[in-house]
């Protein structure tokens, strides 16, 4: 099976050039036009254009984009079409993606909760996603991908997941078809967020460390293969991270770094499927964490590399 591997929003190497930069709606509030918003979105564009460059050079033929790409983009407030002012340069970026073979997924913060109680979260949530949807609209990539949590479990978690059912169907199905489904590390385990998946014929992302943050008896190759299934041939995504520490105060966070001997598990567990895959290293080190693991796997196994970023196992 290969494996390809990436990282997400920040590059560590290139960290210091600030890259990403963003404005509060308080500031925002202090500049008489768009003047300074413009600036910003110029600053980030080019900055997203030097990370694909870096990424092309390094083969790194997996990445997360900013979703802060463009500030206050869904701001009730702020009257600006970033549409009109980004689409040429983002059709011109996306032909880059493209002819690179580069894939590009996204994934909202905290503030898209898709299932929450308040009317105001929903409708801001779906905002969000329109934002999402017509990034990677105007990058012009097929498949797109926008990865969410199922949410919160107000009331109880069976109500939460028929929350999300209801919500989903008011998104326009354009970007229905772009949805993927995330278990988290709290109350949606494996088994809810597959059978959530497969009633709305939509893939899921297996997230590695929350299932071992959020599971109790089930195990994870008992599941993987219909895991796989509902990405429909489509090449699936896994988010791997390590904790932060083995306390349990620390468990669910993310540690710098990966932990080989684990990924190295990891693989013993999945390898009789033999199926491809793409992983996306959640490490607070970005890409020099994927690349410390990549040397470390080259060190102590006997896995074929591609490249500096793909894997035969």
């Amino acid at each position: 099976m290969k494996i390809h591997f990436g990282y997400a929003v920040i590059s560590k190497t290139l960290e210091a050039q600030k890259l990403f930069k963003t404005i509060t709606y308080t500031n925002y509030q202090k500049e008489k036009n768009n003047d300074k918003l413009k600036e910003i979105i110029d600053n980030n564009i080019e900055g997203f254009f030097e990370i694909l460059k870096y990424n092309v050079k390094n083969n790194i033929h997996f990445y997360r984009l900013n979703s802060s790409l463009i500030p206050l983009a869904t701001h009730q407030n702020v009257r600006f079409s970033y549409q009109e002012y980004i689409k040429l340069r983002l059709n011109n970026l996306g032909k880059y993606i493209q002819d690179n073979n580069l894939r590009i997924d996204t994934h909202p913060d905290q503030y898209c909760v898709l299932n929450s109680t308040k009317k105001e979260v929903v409708a801001s949530s779906i905002e969000i996603l329109k934002y999402e949807a017509s990034i990677l609209n105007m990058l012009k990539i097929t498949p797109s991908r926008i990865i969410l949590h199922i949410g919160s479990k107000e009331r109880s978690k069976e109500e939460g997941i028929k929350r999300f059912i209801k919500n989903f169907a008011l998104l326009d199905p354009s970007i229905q078809k772009m949805i993927a489904i995330e278990n988290d590390d709290k109350v949606y385990n494996i088994v809810d967020t597959l059978r959530l998946a497969q009633n709305l014929n939509i893939p899921m992302v297996l997230d590695y460390h929350h299932y071992l943050c959020n599971h109790e008896t089930e195990k994870l190759e008992d599941y993987f293969k219909q895991i796989l299934a509902t990405w429909k041939g489509e090449v699936p995504k896994i988010h791997f991270s390590s904790p932060k520490s083995k306390l349990k105060k620390d468990f669910r966070s993310h540690h710098d770094y990966i932990n080989v001997q684990e990924f190295i598990k990891f693989i013993g567990l999945i390898k009789e499927f033999n199926q491809d895959f793409d992983v996306m290293i959640e490490a607070k080190m970005k890409d020099e964490a994927m690349f410390r693991l990549l040397r470390e796997l080259k060190y102590l196994t006997n896995y074929h590399f591609l490249d500096e970023t793909t894997l035969i196992i």
